[in-house]
């Protein structure tokens, strides 16, 4: 339609399948262009995917022709035939059920980008848990903490 205009920006959170550390330094980047390459595909952009061995941070201009959940099964289920076909893992890979997303305003994109950019630097202060529900929380998303994937039940 000639006359709509969107700028929908959205965070996604996925996490390897039981917190599992699978996502090996050497071959991190391939499965993060990869992952990128998807949502391009799919006809988004993708500003920025990046993450560390348990888990994957991405921000999406999302267009409003494909739902958020149609877009991250479709990361998810690709990224995981990727793993796997290509042996990058020496064991199964595969995501967690669900996953969190989260939107932001056009000013609030540098501050998320650089977050995102700086996954490797911060978690060695702060566990995957901890990171979730302190972006739970800012974005005063009510949850139920039992019902928060199946990486909470430590």
């Amino acid at each position: 339609m000639a006359s709509t205009y969107t700028k929908i920006y959205i965070h996604v959170i996925c996490v390897v399948k039981s917190r599992a550390n699978l996502i090996g330094q050497t071959w991190k980047e391939d499965l993060f262009k990869y992952m990128s390459g998807i949502i391009t595909h799919k006809g988004h952009k993708s500003i920025i995917v990046n993450g560390v061995s348990d888990h994957v941070h991405i921000l999406i201009g999302l267009k409003p022709a494909m739902s958020i959940s149609d877009l991250v099964r479709d990361i998810k289920n690709n990224s995981t035939n990727y793993v796997n076909e290509n042996r990058l893992c020496p064991t199964y890979f595969s995501w967690q059920e669900g996953y969190g997303a989260f939107s932001y305003g056009h000013s609030q994109l540098d501050h998320i980008y650089k977050y995102i950019l700086n996954q490797e630097q911060h978690h060695p202060q702060k566990t995957l848990k901890a990171e979730y529900l302190e972006i739970l929380k800012n974005n005063e998303v009510d949850y139920q903490e039992k019902y928060l994937f199946d990486w909470f039940e430590d």
